[in-house]
């Protein structure tokens, strides 16, 4: 962090951004709250005084920024404000934990601890196989305590993001990964729609920013016209709306570009063959007991106007989503064949749709009044969850946080007990899934599952509107096959716990009999035991101790040690050897070597002669590409491109191995890259025209080419090499022009 005191000019400024935030939130403080904010301000204040940010100005202006999100954006209250200004001064400045804990109250102090990052985790030689998880661990285990850790940690991550065009590339590549692979998702399960959408688009923006600015500059092209016919789409219903004596208002929002891209991606279509670029939402002004009816009655006017599409009915107002969102959507077909999203909902569901969690607490008092418990519920219920995971027993961050990632899910299916109880579980969840969901004893117990009164195998996916009896028995206990047949992290998290339980009482035969030999060999048990843990190649010592249990490890093996002052010393054999281990040295795979890749790359900005690397078979880069250099356990150097599928996951838990790759300028090698063609089956000449427009026309070479024509349509997977990612550009464009082709996409493996 670069050191520059911050000079009276820039203090005025620094003022002034705190005047403004102390102006906005001042109809909200209460008790000692202008104390405590200007006692925050202050240290915050000396703390970062010499401190600044990447684009130079005085690191101060960071908090205050991210303390006015959480306020004015994300809807949160005094303290949480206050800890967002001190959110760094624990882990950046010479203040430390206690003199928050002297100063502040003990809620702010367990905020402020939550916010800071574990120590020295960032080492490179730490044993702690991935930072990131580990402090994402940290901070997800906050949730059960205080959400607003999560939700200030939100505010952070937008105002970085804001602000992060100054950042270097490969760093921006690195949050965007973090921010894609838990930060995102985490923000839709909270039901933040505004956070989880400016997310996705800057992500966007710094991996494919060719694409995201033409999807910008095309929304921006088309904002006049869609103003004009969200208005003609309203004019007709006004007259209808204002005869139900109805407060409302009618917005026109554009999808997000993230949204388009991945409607593009998926649906093989153009920009201009998306129907629905636009919603259009009708926000009512009603009381709580007259929502739905009111959300009804407006559906009912639209759908006397405009034909709607059946199958696009969504009903969120008798049944909430999972994380708390209501609203009634439907598809209709609006002025000149267009088909146009509407939203209808009330003025407390779109504050909740907008701020999630933070406004579903303003209402919470609401919903109990109104006995609205599917509303007032839905967050303690996923909450439950997560203490559930955390209450199980991980072996390391990284499976704590896959299995956490599992309880954001998009998609959801609703289910009932015998009673009639909902519940709501991921899209893809089996019938042992439920029955973990009901309760932990109950999935550990469960022997049978009916659903729908049909007997059903414990993997059966289930369906939305599926009724669920399971039948228990105290023998029952879970075996490793069971983790190949949930997909929610509570299920996991149980089972595996249950099985190192297990594991480790019989573990502890193992360890009585270690115990007693080397009792007998006459050496100290807890000087002696991790030097066999790494001697027989163990993690831990419950590993070592089950392996003594079952005689994978046999007592005899410790005949390979004499003893010396008290401690186990190997006995080296004639050759100098050491003894044989348990380990099957002749299966144990070594290290390979990688092949030297002929393509000329720069790795953390020097040539990559001397080094062996090669490139990802997951994502074949080609010149021009996008790339990141990641080394592997065994050192090996593997390129990726930036949008490759693992690449997410690999700079999110393990960035301290990612390095800064870039292509030199020029290389004669080619590349072997893959593309799907879709276009009209015209049953003549599409597999010539193809072929000769690539060989002929681009004079490129085809490794491969298989063509199928599926009832008036064909795909064609073609297999081609290229020089760089220029000259793959060209290719596409060129097959995209020919008579009959839809879409050309390269394939990602």
């Amino acid at each position: 962090m670069a050191r520059k005191a911050i000079d009276d000019q820039e203090l005025v400024v620094v003022k002034g951004a705190f005047d403004k935030l102390h102006d906005l939130i001042k109809p909200k403080l209460r008790g000692d709250d202008e104390v405590l904010l200007q006692k925050a301000y202050d240290i915050a204040l000396k703390g970062h005084w010499t401190q600044r940010r990447k684009s130079g100005e005085p690191y101060i202006l960071h908090p205050i920024e991210v303390a006015r999100i959480c306020f004015e954006e994300i809807g949160l209250g005094p303290t949480a404000v206050i800890s967002a200004i001190l959110h760094d001064v624990v882990e950046d400045t010479p203040f430390e934990l206690k003199d928050i804990e002297e100063n502040f109250t003990p809620k702010i102090t367990l905020i402020v601890n939550g916010l800071t990052k574990l120590d020295g985790l960032y080492n490179v030689e730490s044993s702690i196989e991935s930072p990131q998880a580990a402090n994402f661990k940290k901070v997800v285990s906050t949730l059960t305590q205080d959400v607003r850790v999560v939700l200030i940690k939100m505010a952070d991550r937008i105002h970085n993001l804001r602000t992060i065009d100054v950042m270097p590339r490969h760093k921006q590549l690195k949050i965007a990964a973090e921010t894609s692979y838990i930060y995102a998702p985490l923000a839709h399960r909270l039901g933040l729609y505004q956070v989880k959408t400016e997310f996705q688009d800057i992500i966007m923006k710094i991996n494919e920013p060719e694409k995201y600015n033409e999807i910008a500059e095309k929304l921006a092209s088309t904002e006049d016209e869609r103003q004009a016919y969200i208005a003609e789409f309203i004019d007709p219903l006004r007259a209808k709306l204002e005869e139900l004596g109805l407060k409302y208002r009618v917005l026109g929002r554009p999808k997000a570009i993230y949204s388009i891209y991945n409607k593009i991606k998926k649906k093989g279509v153009s920009f201009e063959e998306i129907y629905d670029l636009f919603a259009v939402r009708i926000i009512l002004d009603v009381p709580v007991e007259k929502e739905k009816t009111s959300c009804w009655n407006v559906y009912s006017i639209i759908t006397d106007f405009f034909k709607p599409i059946p199958e696009r009915l969504k009903d969120w107002v008798t049944t909430p989503k999972g994380n708390g969102y209501e609203s009634l959507h439907t598809t209709v077909v609006g002025p000149n064949g267009r088909y146009v999203e509407v939203q209808i909902r009330t003025e407390r569901m779109d504050d909740i749709a907008e701020r999630g969690f933070a406004a579903h607490w303003k209402y919470k008092e609401i919903d109990k009044i109104n006995n609205n418990k599917s509303n007032s519920n839905v967050y303690d219920r996923w909450l439950d969850s997560i203490r559930d995971m955390l209450d199980s027993n991980h072996s390391d961050a990284l499976e704590f946080i896959t299995d956490f990632k599992t309880n954001l899910f998009n998609e959801e299916i609703y289910v009932f007990t015998p009673n009639g109880d909902m519940r709501i579980l991921p899209k893809g969840a089996t019938a042992l899934d439920f029955a973990f969901d009901i309760h932990s004893d109950v999935g550990y117990r469960a022997t049978a599952i009916k659903v729908n009164n049909k007997l059903v195998p414990m993997g059966y996916k289930l369906h939305n509107g599926d009724q669920l009896h399971v039948t228990t028995h105290k023998n029952q206990k879970p075996n490793e096959n069971w983790l190949k047949m949930v997909v929610t992290g509570k299920a996991r998290s149980k089972i595996r716990s249950s099985m190192k339980e297990e594991r480790r009482q019989e573990g502890e035969i193992g360890k009585e009999s270690l115990m007693r030999k080397l009792k007998n060999m006459k050496v100290d048990f807890e000087e002696n035991v991790d030097m066999l843990v790494k001697h027989f190649g163990y993690n831990n010592r419950p590993d070592l101790y089950f392996a003594f249990a079952k005689e994978n490890l046999k007592i005899s093996e410790l005949k390979a040690f004499t003893v010396e002052k008290g401690k186990l010393v190997l006995i080296e054999e004639e050759q100098g050897e050491p003894a044989p281990s348990n380990e099957d040295t002749s299966s144990k795979k070594l290290p390979k070597k990688a092949k030297v890749a002929s393509a000329n790359i720069f790795i953390n900005g020097e040539p990559a002669d001397d080094l062996k690397y090669e490139l990802a078979k997951c994502c074949k880069p080609v010149q021009g590409d996008d790339i990141f250099a990641y080394t592997t356990a065994n050192s090996l150097m593997k390129i990726h491109r930036t949008v490759c599928k693992n690449a997410t996951h690999l700079m999110a838990n393990f960035g301290y191995r990612v390095m800064k790759a870039e292509w030199q300028n020029n290389t004669t090698t080619n590349f072997a890259v893959d593309l799907l063609i879709t276009g009209i089956d015209s049953g003549v000449g599409v597999l010539q025209a193809i072929t000769n427009e690539i060989s002929n026309e681009l004079n490129l070479n085809i490794r491969s080419f298989s063509i199928e024509g599926k009832e008036g349509y064909f795909e064609g997977k073609i297999s081609m090499f290229v020089l760089n990612k220029n000259q793959l550009n060209v290719a596409t464009r060129a097959i995209e022009k020919l008579e009959g082709v839809q879409s050309v996409i390269r394939i990602e493996k």
